[in-house]
């Protein structure tokens, strides 16, 4: 019996410092946008729920990709700040790509909201491909 949880000190290891980074993650997240996030969620706004969603799912995805390739947890922490920087660059990009996009979402307008969860998707996608060393 042994033999099957052998790993398990190093999965609760990785898995509670990738939660520990999720959350930090969605913290700052919605301290930098403009947009407060928990407050629109709270009222009901589906466009700023879907933006959130995307730029938690589009960070998700190379946290998940460092703790598959990572050689300690100290690498894994690196590479999930890394990834963390990128998301909030492609909040940036998806801000310069469309006017007042902060404004859009806070008004609740679904298309601003699936733009920047978009754009954080996929750059999370490609992301968390190129953490693969």
């Amino acid at each position: 019996m042994y033999g099957y949880v052998a790993g398990l000190p190093a999965f609760l290891a990785y898995f509670g410092t990738g939660i520990v980074l999720l959350v930090v993650f969605a913290a700052l997240y919605s301290l930098v946008t403009p947009q407060k996030e928990l407050v629109l969620l709270r009222a009901g706004n589906s466009a700023a729920a879907t933006a959130y969603l995307g730029a938690l799912f589009g960070f998700s995805l190379p946290l998940a990709s460092a703790a598959a390739n990572s050689v300690s947890i100290v690498d894994f922490v690196i590479w999930a700040v890394i990834g963390g920087l990128i998301q909030l660059l492609a909040f940036g990009l998806a801000a310069g790509t469309q006017k007042e996009l902060a404004t859009r979402i806070t008004g609740g307008e679904m298309a601003a909201g699936l733009w920047a969860g978009g754009v954080a998707l996929t750059v999370g996608l490609l992301n968390a491909a190129c953490m693969t060393y």
